[in-house]
């Protein structure tokens, strides 16, 4: 089994024309967002929500420019493909993106 987490990016437009001083204008965009796996993970539920708590931080991310947010998690066969993975095989043939894989 592996774990898979997914995370949510939002850039701040806002950020863009700002001088650095003062409060940063606040403009969020969605942007999309990453998959992430534990190959190998061993362990049910409860274990799974230990592993991401103890991954967030180096998943997460919170700035006034960019923030990446862990929105889910689940545990998914050895053999599981993302959406993304699954698109790369039908256009190219093969998956050259991967999700990130972290260690636990």
């Amino acid at each position: 089994m592996k774990l898979l987490i997914t995370t949510q990016i939002q850039e701040n437009y806002g950020a863009h024309d700002w001088d650095g001083e003062g409060t940063c204008p606040q403009y969020w965009k969605f942007k999309g967002g990453n998959d992430y796996v534990v190959k190998k993970f061993k362990g049910g539920s409860e274990a799974a929500t230990q592993a991401v708590m103890g991954l967030r931080s180096q998943i997460e991310e919170d700035s006034d420019y960019y923030r990446e947010q862990i929105i889910g998690f689940e545990i998914v066969a050895d053999d599981f493909l993302t959406e993304f993975e699954k698109s790369q095989l039908e256009y190219d043939g093969s998956i050259t993106y991967s999700p990130k894989e972290l260690t636990w």
